[in-house]
């Protein structure tokens, strides 16, 4: 804690003497010598110039205008023909409770109310206001580390994945929004009327690297027909606050297959599908689910582009 309790006199033969000897640098701020202050007066005796102020507590001179400004921090004397500042041991303890608010994150706002007031009451609900937020941030900071935790797991997926093979998964249950239309898509840009319409009315973003993706219905599916998709789905995850109409699809035994490529290649995958379900016997249980995971709205190359089809089958 810096020494506000000091005299005027101590205080600035502390900073000026014991200081500048225990091998502090030069000042970073300072103002222009003037002869008539640099030679103490009546009104600044015992007092550090703004300057010095800044150095001290490792503030910018504007800084510590701007608490003026807003009333956090009036100095002890303002020279009427200079307008340089000048501080004592009351303002350096205001700024030591500033310094300590803000480590707490305390708005300046909140900081001039209670310098102002100096009411403990008032510094305790503002404590309690402030946990109470940090709270909601934390909450908010997992969560958004979750989807990150999700999307890093999804593109280690992609970029790893086999292609072109196909492959029998347990898919968990899922939750989603839907929005059946008719769409042919050759790209994810194709689906930006969609996406509009999946987004309308919801306060976060919620469409975003592979929560997005088209369906061909089992029907469709079971007679061979792939011109064109039936519905446009996002996936959501737990941490997902949607408003409006969700679906649940349970979890299902899935047929998979990954390709390089957008879904105006898939074409060729259905049937592949399709033909593998017709040797073993296996029927469509659901809409296909085709995520495109990596595609042209997160990278240049085509050849980078991966899409995946997985259809539920029995």
């Amino acid at each position: 804690r810096l020494p506000c309790s000091t005299g005027a006199g101590l205080l600035t033969s502390w900073w000026r003497s014991g200081a500048t000897q225990a091998g502090t640098s030069p000042l970073l701020f300072t103002e222009r010598s003037d002869p008539v202050t640099d030679t103490p007066s009546e009104h600044t005796e015992g007092l550090l110039r703004i300057g010095e102020i800044a150095r001290l507590f490792n503030l910018s001179v504007g800084t510590l205008r701007h608490y003026e400004q807003m009333g956090l921090l009036d100095p002890a004397h303002i020279d009427p023909a200079s307008g340089y500042r000048y501080y004592g041991s009351r303002q350096l303890s205001t700024l030591n409770t500033i310094s300590h608010l803000r480590v707490l994150d305390l708005p300046l706002a909140l900081i001039r109310e209670f310098v102002t007031t100096r009411d403990v009451n008032l510094m305790q609900r503002q404590l309690a206001q402030q946990q109470e937020l940090i709270e909601r941030k934390r909450r908010e900071l997992e969560r958004v580390s979750r989807k990150i935790d999700n999307r890093l797991a999804l593109l280690h997926n992609a970029l790893n994945t086999e292609l072109d093979t196909i492959c029998a998964i347990d898919a968990p249950e899922l939750r989603c929004a839907v929005l059946r239309e008719r769409v042919k898509p050759t790209d994810a840009y194709a689906l930006e009327w969609q996406i509009r319409q999946l987004q309308k009315g919801q306060h976060e973003t919620f469409v975003f690297l592979g929560n997005l993706g088209v369906g061909i219905s089992a029907e469709r599916l079971a007679a061979g027909d792939f011109d064109g998709y039936d519905e446009v789905f996002l996936l959501l995850d737990d941490t997902d606050d949607y408003v409006g109409d969700l679906e649940t699809r349970p979890a299902a035994r899935c047929l998979t297959i990954s390709f390089r490529g957008t879904h105006g290649q898939a074409t060729p995958r259905y049937e592949q599908l399709l033909s593998y379900m017709r040797e073993r016997n296996l029927t469509p249980a659901g809409p296909s689910r085709e995520i495109a995971l990596i595609d042209d709205i997160i990278s240049d190359d085509p050849g980078a582009y991966v899409t995946r089809i997985a259809i539920p089958v029995r």
